[in-house]
């Protein structure tokens, strides 16, 4: 059985071959304002959405420096392009910029019309598409960019596993074979259902908590086993 706590697990059911795809443009972009004024309001921006539609928006703050700085330790300059799902207001992108990933390698995937604006001012040579993270699949509407490394910032746990699977499977298909994928829950174990990890053909490895993010929070990797995806 798939556990979510300690190194790789080897799943029992495999899960599709990957799918090949070509690059999109960006979906938008703006011109990168001073964000020391704007910063210090993300709070509020995010308690705004969040009343507006608390199960899309699924925090009402964005995550704290500490939170950052664990789920982005696994990405590194070296790498090319990275995938992140939910930024936001781009907290967890940031700190993927203060790593050394240039902004031109990363592709944001944020439904919310709000936070993608905020995020074409502030990371203006990204691309961001609005789209659901299931539609990467489609790479009609996704691109087709392989990507190195994968950044997670949804609440996996307000969803439902079928919503979960869909997101896991179409982020994987478009992700190199040996990249893996970061995600953080507030939970007491994987955000994933190991039923979808079996399905999907992936192990997870639990990275570490922080209790200094408020709430305490825990990050998990999960990479494709040997024969899946």
């Amino acid at each position: 059985m798939v556990t979510c706590m300690g190194t790789l697990h080897r799943s029992l059911i495999p899960a599709p071959t990957m799918g090949s795809a070509t690059y999109a443009e960006p979906a938008c972009r703006g011109r990168e304002p001073s964000t020391s004024r704007e910063q210090p309001y993300d709070g509020f921006r995010f308690l705004r959405e969040w009343l507006r539609n608390p199960a899309a928006t699924a925090a009402v703050a964005p995550s704290g420096k500490a939170l950052t700085s664990l789920i982005t330790r696994g990405v590194h300059a070296g790498m090319g392009a990275v995938l992140e799902l939910g930024p936001g207001t781009g907290a967890f992108t940031q700190g993927l910029v203060r790593r050394g990933v240039a902004q031109r390698n990363l592709t944001l995937v944020e439904q919310n019309p709000t936070f993608a604006r905020l995020l074409a001012k502030r990371f203006p040579d990204a691309t961001i598409l609005g789209i659901d993270a299931a539609e990467l699949a489609d790479t009609s509407r996704g691109g087709g960019r392989p990507f190195d490394a994968a950044i997670c910032g949804l609440g996996l746990r307000g969803m439902d596993a079928r919503q979960v699977e869909a997101i896991m499977r179409a982020a994987f298909t478009r992700m190199l074979p040996d990249a893996s994928l970061y995600l953080f829950t507030y939970g007491w174990k994987c955000s994933v259902p190991e039923d979808v990890l079996m399905r999907l053909g992936l192990g997870v490895e639990r990275i570490g908590t922080t209790l200094r993010n408020v709430p305490p929070a825990s990050v998990y990797r999960l990479a494709t086993l040997s024969g899946s995806l």
